[in-house]
């Protein structure tokens, strides 16, 4: 199978070096181009990034010696060297706006990690195993940019990814009512413990932003499209807390959640077992074989054992119980950096390679 040529803009960043990792003997794509700011363009990826590699594993021998391209500037190239791009730049979100738009207008489609575009009516915001006929949104999107192959899609806020998953297949007992608190690694802020020794015996109550995320984001991913525009469904009704923790990497949600329909604990375990998403109907490179895996033992799941679940793209849920407030209580765990960025955004390409949305040269 001839590979899909692959494009990093903002490759330098912690979530575009796990672009780059997960690029690495992939056995649909290729990682061809690489680009990032003023600052790193005209180096090689290896000079570029320095000691600035955040990842577990080494930089890949592929992806060394690519010379770095300015991802602002050099665009016609970038596009000429990439079937599609994923975009994990660090800019203020009208830039990224911009660029994004750019990219898609040259006929190139961009998979984007940022928020930039999450909340635009046309750009669809998914998690494979549970919209992905929102992609279907991207042909709106094309007559708006005036464009024949480009567009852009987002993935959802790492911290959703969390306990989301879980909800979704518990909709047909009625969600009524949410709240969660999510704990959340410091990696999702692009750091390590060696560049935020701050955080070594620390928890911060607050994350920009991200509790009016995890309260609006999942309503557009449960939402439904009408005229060419994704419109946001109105319940569940959602409240969110978010604190910062010193674990490296794995985002843990704790959810409280009322049904109309209250099933029984049995009812919402056979549903986590038994749910498959479209990526597993289609089999794709990245899917993980069981997305919800259920832990019945009372101390999972935990950050260090159960964030890397099936290549850490599996959700891991555990302590359901009922609750005094609401009709039950569980906990779940989701690797923030791979199901949560780059690892979502792999396999939403590859969700849109395998429908046809992204074609080769």
């Amino acid at each position: 199978m001839e590979k899909y040529k692959v494009g990093v803009i903002g490759g330098t960043g912690m979530v575009g070096q796990r672009f780059v990792t997960l690029m690495d003997g992939h056995p649909w794509f290729e990682l061809t181009v690489i680009a990032a700011s003023p600052r790193s363009a005209g180096k090689t990826y290896e000079e570029a990034v320095g000691s600035r590699w955040a990842m577990e594993k080494p930089i890949p021998e592929a992806a060394k010696s690519i010379v770095v391209l300015n991802a602002e500037k050099d665009i016609d190239t970038i596009v000429s060297q990439a079937d599609f791009i994923f975009s994990a730049v660090d800019m203020k979100k009208e830039e990224i706006r911009a660029l994004e738009e750019a990219y898609a207008k040259r006929e190139c489609p961009v998979i984007s990690n940022n928020s930039a575009h999450r909340w635009t009516p046309d750009v669809p915001m998914v998690v494979p195993e549970l919209n992905p006929e929102h992609i279907q949104i991207i042909e709106a999107q094309r007559k708006r940019l005036g464009v024949k192959h480009g567009f852009i899609a987002v993935k959802s806020n790492c911290s959703i990814q969390s306990y989301v998953p879980a909800l979704h297949p518990l909709r047909k007992f009625g969600l009524e009512k949410i709240l969660v608190c999510t704990y959340q690694a410091i990696s999702g802020a692009g750091k390590t413990f060696a560049t935020w020794p701050e955080m070594v015996d620390n928890v911060i109550p607050y994350i920009g932003g991200e509790e009016e995320k995890s309260e609006q984001e999942p309503l557009k991913v449960w939402g439904h499209m009408e005229n060419g525009v994704i419109v946001n469904a109105q319940k569940p009704l959602i409240t969110a807390q978010c604190l910062r923790v010193p674990v490296s990497n794995g985002h843990t949600a704790a959810a409280f959640v009322t049904f109309s329909h209250k099933p029984s604990m049995d009812e919402m375990k056979a549903r986590w077992a038994s749910f498959r998403g479209r990526p597993q109907e289609l089999n794709l490179p990245t899917a993980p074989k069981q997305f919800l895996r259920y832990f019945e033992e009372p101390d999972r799941p935990q950050s260090r054992l159960d964030r890397d679940l099936e290549g850490g793209m599996a959700v891991s849920i555990g302590r359901l119980r009922p609750d005094t407030q609401y009709d039950y209580k569980f906990v779940c765990l989701s690797h923030n950096t791979l199901r949560g960025a780059a690892g979502g955004g792999v396999l939403l390409a590859e969700l849109l390679c395998a429908e046809g949305y992204i074609t080769r040269g």
